[in-house]
């Protein structure tokens, strides 16, 4: 019981919308009508300037570390891992926004900071490497996730496997948009000054 609770209460946590709450109350700018209309921290550092992107990002990183810390310290693994999940999930199908959300990067990494701190730091240079090489966030966003993911199904026990499996694919599904232009040669770069 105490575990569904946990991970029903990730779950909401998750689906907090603090891109588009930051946006709008910094700004006032719907994030969901503005650049991409994602409420993740690219968008609005694109749409709405650095600090509100930088805040988003670590809200959205934190809303996935801080249930998996939780769950992991009360709990077991094998619960963090799925409290873990349900926070990533939460956040993009949030009901907050009619059950659409970002796409899951930064709660992601925030859950694997926590319970497998192997796959962040197998994640995080490769994006970087390859966000400085192509300035394009998705390349530096899917590589990296991949990288993570790979080095969990090879070397990570199975809870994390799973986990860390379900979080990519969902992570390319959700940018699948992204895909497309970066086939087509049209997706926009990333500007390191504003």
């Amino acid at each position: 019981m105490r575990s569904v609770i946990f991970i029903l209460s990730a779950y909401f946590m998750g689906s907090i919308p603090f891109g588009y709450i930051i946006a709008s109350l910094s700004s006032g700018v719907d994030v969901r009508k503005v650049g991409s209309g994602n409420i993740g921290a690219t968008n609005v550092t694109r749409t709405v300037g650095p600090l509100p992107g930088l805040l988003t990002m670590v809200l959205d990183i934190f809303k996935g570390a801080f249930p998996a810390f939780l769950t992991l310290k009360s709990i077991s693994l094998e619960a963090a891992c799925a409290t873990g999940f349900a926070a990533f999930l939460g956040h993009i199908t949030s009901p907050y926004m009619g059950f659409r959300g970002g796409k899951g990067v930064a709660t992601a990494l925030g859950v694997t900071a926590v319970l497998a701190p192997k796959i962040f730091l197998a994640a995080v240079p490769v994006g970087l490497l390859l966000f400085f090489i192509t300035r394009k966030v998705s390349v530096a966003s899917l590589t990296g996730s991949l990288a993570g993911a790979i080095y969990a199904v090879v070397l990570l026990p199975l809870p994390v496997k799973l986990l860390a499996a379900a979080m990519v694919i969902l992570i390319f599904v959700r940018h699948r948009s992204n895909v497309k232009r970066l086939l087509s040669g049209e997706e926009p770069s990333f500007p390191l000054k504003r």
